[in-house]
Order: C-alpha cells, then sequence, then structure tokens
C-alpha cells in the first residue's frame, strides 16, 4: 500500500483500501479555525450533540489573529463560549496558524490523522501526516463521532532528479510543480515526493512545498518522513514516533519523474497561483506593497531569509512590507534573534503571529491598483485584497521592497526606484487595457437555473444533490433518514439569490442546467458517490474543501 493507504487503513480499522473505497476513518485530532469555527459550534449545538472527546478537539484563532474584524471577534467569543463549556483547548489569537502549531505543539507527527475547517490542514503531509480540510458540518460529525467518512484517494509517486541550482528556494519548488502541473493533472489524487534532494529538505522546505499542494488540486504533498523529522516529532510529542512508508510494491496510478536542476526561480502572476513564469518575465515591474508570512513562508527560516537582505537597508520609498510570522514561537524567536529590530529599521510592519492577508485578515490586505508582491499561496482576485498579488519567494520578495519593483536579491540596485505621476498615469493605464482584453478574450457567462434554499447558515460543503429515480430516490431518503441527517427540499427560484453556488463539472463541460436538478439537497456528510447529473454529465467532483 501507498502512505496515505495505510494511514487509511489503520485508522478504519482495515487490513488493506484501495483508491475509490469509501471508509470512515477515526480522526486523531480534529481542530476548527476562527474561520467556520462558529459554524461548527451552531451545528453542534443545533444537533444536540456534545464533542466525544475534547482532548483531540481544538479551536485555532488564526485567520484574524487580532480580532480587528467585527465578525471574527463575534466568531471568536462564540468559539470560547463553547471552548470553556466543554472543556475543550483554544490556541487564542497570541498563537499562530493552526497547522503549524500542530506539528510545533507535537500533535501531529508521522502516521496520525487530523482535520480543520483550514483548507491548507493537508500542509501536514510535510511529516507524513494525513490531514485535510473539510466543511464545518463535517467536522462536526467528527466532533461527535470521533470519526468521518473519506473516499480513499489514488497516489502519484513524484521522483525529483538530480539537483537543485544554486539558491533555488522552496517557494520556487512549489511554483515550478504548479507550473508543471496545473490545478488539474493532480486533482483529487496524493502526491508522494521521493529523491535524493528531496530526503536533504528541512521541515520548513517540507511546509512550504506541502502548503500549496490545495492550489494544485492535490489531496495532498506526503513526504516520507527522514531522520530529522523523526527527531523533531519525538522532542515535540513527547512520544515513540513509528513513521508510515509505503511498500516496495506499493501500486501508484503512476510515476513521474522531473529534473529538478531545471527548476528555476519563479513568480505567479496576478489571479492565478499556477501561472507561474520566470522571474525574468516580471522584473522591473512596479510594486506598492510586499507581504512575508502565511502557512507557505512564515516559519523562522524564512524570516531570516529576508533579514538578511534588509539589514542596513530601507523600504522603497512609497512602498509597504508587511510581515506576520507563523506563530507565537516564529515571532519570539524574531525578537531574540534580533530580526525584529532588522525589520523596523527597514520600515517594514511587523504584526502578531497568524494567517494575516493571505486569509482576508487583517495584514497584508491592499487596494484598487495597488500591486503586491507576496509569500502567500493564493493570489486570486478579492483575495488579498482588490489590487494584484505576484507569488514569490522570501528572498525576493525583500530584494523587491527595497528595489521598489520586482527583482532578485543579485539585482537590488543601490539606489530605490523612484516613480513619476507620469510613469503612475501610463501603469494605470497598462493596467486597465490588460484587464479589458483579457476580460474580452475570455467572457464569464453563467446561463442555467438557480435553486434557492430556504436556510440560514449554509454553504456549498452542506450541498449533496440526489436527483435518482422515485422509487430509489425514497428508499434512499429512508435511509438517510435513519442516519440522522437533515432533508433539505429545493424549490426552484428563477432569480439568482445570495447562495455561494459552486459552478460543477457538469456546467464546465456545457451543461446548461444547474447539477442542482429539481429534487433535494442534503446538508450532510453522507457519501455523496452517487451523486449523478441530471443530463448525463459528470458529476461534481468529491474533493474537500
Amino acid at each position: 500500500m501507498t502512505i496515505i493507504e495505510k494511514i487509511l487503513a489503520t485508522h478504519s480499522g482495515k487490513e488493506k483500501v484501495s483508491p475509490g473505497e469509501i471508509i470512515d476513518v477515526f480522526i486523531d485530532v480534529r481542530v476548527a479555525r476562527d474561520f467556520g469555527g462558529a459554524n461548527v459550534v451552531k451545528n453542534m449545538e443545533d444537533n444536540d450533540l456534545d464533542p466525544v472527546d475534547p482532548s483531540r478537539t481544538f479551536f485555532t484563532f488564526d485567520t484574524n489573529p487580532t480580532g480587528s474584524d467585527q465578525k471574527y471577534a463575534t466568531n471568536q467569543q462564540i468559539c470560547r463560549i463553547y471552548a470553556r463549556k466543554h472543556g475543550i483547548k483554544v490556541y487564542d489569537i497570541n498563537a499562530g496558524i493552526g497547522t503549524h502549531l500542530l506539528i510545533e505543539e507535537g500533535l501531529v507527527y508521522p502516521g496520525v490523522t487530523a482535520i480543520s475547517t483550514d483548507s491548507h490542514a493537508n500542509i501536514l503531509g510535510a511529516v507524513g501526516a494525513f490531514g485535510q480540510g473539510m466543511g464545518d458540518r463535517d467536522i462536526a460529525v467528527a466532533w461527535a463521532k470521533g470519526s468521518v467518512w473519506f473516499k480513499v484517494p489514488p497516489t502519484v509517486k513524484l521522483v525529483l532528479k538530480e539537483k537543485f541550482t544554486e539558491g533555488l528556494t522552496a517557494k520556487d519548488i512549489t511554483l515550478n510543480l504548479l507550473a508543471r502541473f496545473g490545478t488539474t493533472e493532480m486533482l483529487g489524487k496524493v502526491v508522494e515526493i521521493y529523491g535524493d534532494v528531496v530526503d536533504h529538505l528541512s521541515l520548513s522546505e517540507r511546509i512550504t512545498i506541502a502548503s500549496m499542494a490545495t492550489e494544485m488540486g492535490a489531496i495532498a504533498i506526503i513526504f516520507p518522513p527522514n531522520d530529522e523529522i523523526i527527531s523533531y516529532c519525538k522532542l515535540k510529542s513527547g512520544r515513540e514516533v513509528i513513521p508510515v512508508y509505503a511498500d516496495e510494491n506499493a501500486v501508484y496510478e503512476r510515476l513521474v519523474a522531473l529534473n529538478a536542476s531545471t527548476f528555476i526561480t519563479r513568480i505567479s502572476r496576478p489571479g492565478k497561483p499556477h501561472d507561474a513564469v520566470d522571474i525574468s518575465e516580471t522584473k522591473g515591474r512596479k510594486i506598492d506593497s510586499g507581504f512575508v508570512g502565511s502557512c507557505t513562508n512564515g516559519r523562522i527560516e524564512d524570516m531570516r531569509a529576508v533579514a538578511a537582505i534588509l539589514k542596513g537597508r530601507k523600504v522603497a520609498p512609497g512602498v509597504v512590507l508587511k510581515i506576520v510570522p507563523a506563530t507565537d514561537q516564529v515571532w519570539m524567536q524574531c525578537m531574540e534573534e534580533g530580526l525584529l529590530k532588522i525589520f523596523k529599521e527597514a520600515g517594514a510592519l511587523v504584526s502578531n503571529a497568524g494567517c494575516a492577508g493571505c486569509a482576508s485578515g487583517q495584514v497584508g490586505q491592499n487596494g484598487p491598483g495597488e500591486v503586491t508582491i507576496s509569500t502567500g499561496n493564493r493570489n486570486f482576485p478579492g483575495k488579498q485584497g482588490k489590487g494584484e498579488v505576484y507569488l514569490a519567494s522570501p528572498a525576493v520578495v525583500a530584494a523587491s521592497v527595497v528595489a521598489g519593483y520586482i527583482t532578485v536579491p543579485e539585482e537590488i540596485p543601490d539606489k530605490p526606484a523612484v516613480f513619476t505621476v507620469e510613469e503612475e498615469g501610463r501603469e494605470k493605464q497598462h493596467r486597465e487595457t490588460h484587464h479589458v482584453k483579457k476580460h474580452e478574450e475570455k467572457p464569464v457567462v453563467l446561463t442555467g437555473r438557480v435553486w434557492l434554499i430556504d436556510r440560514d447558515n449554509i454553504d456549498t460543503d452542506m450541498i449533496v444533490i440526489w436527483p435518482l429515480p422515485t422509487r430509489k430516490r425514497w428508499v434512499s431518503m429512508l435511509l438517510i433518514i435513519l442516519k440522522g441527517i437533515h432533508i433539505l427540499p429545493v424549490k426552484p427560484n428563477p432569480v439568482i439569490s445570495s447562495l455561494p453556488v459552486r459552478i460543477s463539472e457538469a456546467e464546465a463541460h456545457g451543461n446548461k442546467q444547474w447539477i442542482v436538478s429539481k429534487h433535494w439537497a442534503f446538508r450532510s456528510s453522507w457519501p455523496a458517490h452517487s451523486v449523478r447529473s441530471t443530463s448525463g454529465m459528470p458529476s461534481m467532483p468529491l474533493s474537500r474543501y
């Protein structure tokens, strides 16, 4: 079996599992963030449920660690009150990013299963563990039951041959993988990554690469733990750690071999993380701000790389740099090593630990027309504000904010660029022309029927469609009722409602009717493998978000 198959088999009481099999998986660590946490609480209370094991149940407040937004402040307080009532540990706004804390606190180590309302919970593949982001209703099921269903994914074996070029960072490795595989080639698969160069990657480097599996469409990128990882996890957990490795005769969906020596320094252009090009294509592009942080690049190694470039230098006039360490431990290390002094003297803003701008939190947002270079993992329109966001390594971000434009550390000018009003006007005209052209070339027109679900506090993770023939449908409904699942009737409405709708694979292939058909929608963690489109088109992918 592969690594993921072994972990899932062990946690489902089976000797062996195979791709496509739907199993009930015991979850070792069950987490809700301030994003989604209040809805988990609501699901628990509305259904009169209690956490089956509070010692395995946690809250992490990382999306908005300052509580500066009223919505998040409200959610956090709802979670705090619930935690006091049930004896649940809260990693509050001073702690940092939840997925990092799970590793740092020794809660997750090789072979462990963990879920979170964080879509980047697959970052735990960095230590050879299974982590997955799930919807708040699925999290509530795991809190109350201790387990949740999961479909065993196929595994791809990725081997990196040769050596990386000197100076290549883990973020560059990630962007090279994104450029190679895009967002669909690894969709719904687990990637096991091997090679001599992989064996020597540090924990921080593994975290950076694993954290962007989500942007690649993969369930997870899992690293077989080396001695360094095992020793670290033993120290942090205080347990005897037994790593999980794939069998020699493990069956993979396919094997992919890449030459690591061909990897180059890349940068993702605004809008698509996988639009990762040779940085030479963007050099000289004026920037207004920089952001260093997120679960991808908020480790102490990232902070040191930035400090090494900023020391004795200043952020360019008119440019803003925002730095957010991943955890409070990283923040304290920055203080002890004198990095905070370097950051402040350079003119940067340093916040307390958390996700910050990458999760639409308080620090790192940009405004209309603003060009940001960021170490985050996503640069979708609106994700980090209303401006444009380029994704790059911490070293490239630091070099660029000093120069005032996109560049690399080796090419930082003696004096920063100063942009005139005329140049600003040309930049604005370029952006507007670029956006109009793109819109004309790739129009987005959605037609079809939209269905209104008459219920508040529902999101796309809770909607499962079941358009079966009448007799089968009533039998299925009976089974669902016996399992205690709530059924929501769906009624047609010709007017588009405010309900978020995820575009299905069926529509992507030209189906003109929403996959939400004419029968029922279910709010449940029920396995959706029977979902079908009424038009015969492919059904919606069953990936967890």
